[in-house]
């Protein structure tokens, strides 16, 4: 083998592991722009869902609007036309036209509050503050409300002190109690209690988490909505939802508060009847 031999072979070689390398290399481009393109489509399918749910909620908005705002016009049009108003009837279109300003104010503050959950979760500011005296706090205030109904509600929670929002502490246990009051039925029980989770049953280590137990001994809700519990404006009964004032968004609210406070929450129809949800509130 002579020198020219040799230095063919080095060419050869040469070329070879550089044309290896580019394969390689293009290879890795093709992954890189795979993968980008994976990317643009996860972004333009989050940006087109997130559209989509303000669409939604735009949407959703109005048509809760539409019915406080035209009852109002039609009391007022009465109040302020011609023909004149006995008294009686007179208080009674006003009193109707309070209860339809305070469904909008509530509809307009639920609505805020999960605005600003999902767009500025930051400015709500975190401090010390103790779960069991916020939950405290919800029963006191819905406890009259109960008693007419002859419901008691049950609160054996220990101390819980977190880093978290006293505002949204209380949304949370001042929706899921006036859930039950309003819609689970007469001469139930709620109870809050904490439980285990069977991950941690056999864990040594100290958890993170409290974990809270919020249940009712009434109705239950239908299984098919159980996993839209959670939804803006969902009503199982939409008829008695408005009736009783609620908006449609206590439990989206909820969760969301849930969420900010480094926890989870499902639901589901308890065997012996009622409804129940198990959630976590992160430890301070």
């Amino acid at each position: 083998m002579d020198w020219s031999d040799i230095i063919l072979i080095i060419l050869a070689t040469t070329i070879l592991v550089l044309y290896i390398r580019l394969m390689r290399k293009n290879v890795r481009l093709k992954q890189l722009a795979d993968e980008a393109e994976r990317s643009r489509q996860e972004s333009e399918a989050t940006e087109q869902r997130n559209r989509q749910l303000k669409q939604e909620m735009t949407n959703n908005i109005a048509h809760e609007l539409k019915t406080p705002v035209s009852s109002i016009r039609g009391y007022l049009e009465i109040l302020l036309g011609d023909h004149p108003v006995e008294e009686e009837r007179r208080r009674y279109y006003l009193d109707r036209c309070y209860r339809q300003t305070l469904r909008l104010s509530d509809l307009i503050q639920d609505v805020s509050v999960i605005n600003k959950l999902e767009e500025s979760a930051d400015l709500f500011p975190r401090t010390t503050v103790d779960a069991r005296h916020v939950a405290e706090e919800a029963v006191a205030e819905l406890s009259e409300k109960a008693a007419i109904a002859d419901i008691s509600i049950r609160n054996r929670l220990p101390d819980m002190p977190l880093n978290g929002n006293h505002e949204l502490l209380y949304c949370i246990f001042r929706n899921l109690i006036e859930n039950s009051v309003s819609y689970a039925g007469d001469n139930i029980q709620i109870v809050l209690e904490t439980y285990s989770p069977q991950s941690n049953l056999h864990n040594t280590a100290p958890s993170t988490h409290y974990y809270i137990h919020f249940y009712d001994t009434g109705s239950g809700v239908p299984d098919e909505y159980l996993s839209r519990l959670f939804d803006r404006f969902v009503r199982i009964d939409k008829g008695r939802s408005r009736q009783n004032g609620g908006t449609g968004l206590g439990l989206s609210i909820v969760k969301h508060a849930v969420l900010f406070h480094g926890g989870e929450i499902y639901a589901k129809n308890r065997s012996e009847g009622g409804l129940e949800y198990f959630f976590s509130l992160k430890k301070q």
